[in-house]
C-alpha cells in the first residue's frame, strides 16, 4: 500500500490548479479552482479579522482582543507606513499598505491550515491538505503589478510628467549617457515587479515543498531505513512547519507591504 502511495504521490501536484467550476466569458477563463477558493477565504477572513480586532466593541480600557488589534495597527503605521511614506501621503496610502500587510499575512497563514480543499477524495471523503495561494506566481504577480502601478500614478500626480521622468536620471550625468541611464532606471522599475512577486512566491513555495517532501519520505522508505530516517524527517518537517508559520508568514507579508510603501514614497518625493 505504501509503495502504491509513494509511486503516485508527487509534491508538485499540490500546486497544480484543476478547474472545479468551468466559467468562460468569451476569451476570458474565469473558472473556479483551488486558488480562487483560497483567495475568497483569505479575503473574507481578512475583512472579518479587521472588523473583529479593530472595529468591534472598542473600549478605553482595551481587552486582549483590542490590544492585539492595536498592536497590528501600530506595526502597520510605524514600521511600514511611516518608514516609507512621506507624511503628506500617509492619510491616503496607509489604508492600502496596512490592508496589503494583513491580507498577505492572512493568505500565508491559511496556507498552513489543513483544509479539505485538495480536490482529491479517499473513499468518497475529501482529503485534507495545506496549500498557500501565495505560492502561485500569478497571485503574487497581480499584487506586485498593483503596487508598482500605484507607485507611478502617485509619482505623476505629485510631481507632474516632466519632473517625475527627470527623476529617472541622476544629476550630473553626461548628456551622451542620459538615454542609457533612463533605460537602466526603467529596467529597474520593471524588475520591482519581478522582485516583489518572486520573493513572496518563492519563499512560500519552498516552505511548502520542504514540508511535503518531509511527509512523502514516510511513504517512500521501508525496512530498517524507515525506522532511522522517518523520525528524523518527521522532526525536520515539524520544525520547518513551525518556522514557516511563526516567522516566514509574517516576514514576507511585512516585506511586501514595506517595499510597497517605500516605492510609493520614493515616487512622491524622488529627491529623498
Amino acid at each position: 500500500m505504501l509503495g502504491v502511495l509513494a509511486a503516485t504521490f508527487n509534491p508538485a501536484d499540490e500546486f497544480s490548479l484543476k478547474q472545479w467550476v468551468s466559467i468562460h466569458v468569451g476569451p476570458l477563463d474565469l473558472s473556479i479552482n483551488k486558488a480562487v477558493v483560497y483567495l475568497a477565504i483569505g479575503s473574507a477572513l481578512t475583512m472579518l479579522l479587521g472588523i473583529f480586532l479593530m472595529r468591534s466593541r472598542l473600549a478605553l480600557l482595551p481587552g486582549r482582543r483590542q490590544t492585539v488589534g492595536e498592536a497590528v495597527y501600530e506595526i502597520a503605521q510605524t514600521q511600514i507606513a511611516e518608514q516609507g511614506l512621506p507624511s503628506k501621503a500617509i492619510g491616503l496610502w496607509f489604508p492600502y499598505v496596512a490592508t496589503l500587510f494583513l491580507f498577505i499575512w492572512t493568505l500565508n497563514t491559511v496556507g498552513f491550515v489543513p483544509l479539505p480543499l485538495t480536490g482529491e477524495k479517499w473513499h468518497g471523503i475529501p482529503t485534507w491538505g495545506i496549500y498557500a495561494v501565495t505560492s502561485q506566481l500569478s497571485v503574487t504577480l497581480v499584487l506586485a503589478v498593483f503596487s508598482v502601478v500605484f507607485t507611478h500614478v502617485e509619482g505623476l500626480r505629485w510631481n507632474g510628467l516632466r519632473s517625475y521622468l527627470s527623476s529617472f536620471i541622476p544629476e550630473g550625468v553626461p548628456k551622451p549617457m542620459v538615454p542609457v541611464m533612463a533605460f537602466l532606471e526603467t529596467i529597474s522599475h520593471v524588475f520591482r515587479i519581478v522582485s516583489l512577486s518572486v520573493r513572496l512566491y518563492a519563499n512560500m513555495l519552498a516552505g511548502h515543498m520542504l514540508i511535503l517532501v518531509s511527509i512523502v519520505l514516510i511513504f517512500i522508505l521501508s525496512g530498517l531505513t524507515f525506522y532511522i530516517v522517518v523520525p528524523i524527517s518527521f522532526v525536520i518537517g515539524i520544525l520547518f512547519y513551525l518556522f514557516e508559520v511563526v516567522i516566514v508568514v509574517t516576514i514576507q507579508a511585512f516585506i511586501f507591504a514595506a517595499l510597497t510603501a517605500i516605492y510609493i514614497g520614493s515616487a512622491i518625493e524622488p529627491a529623498h
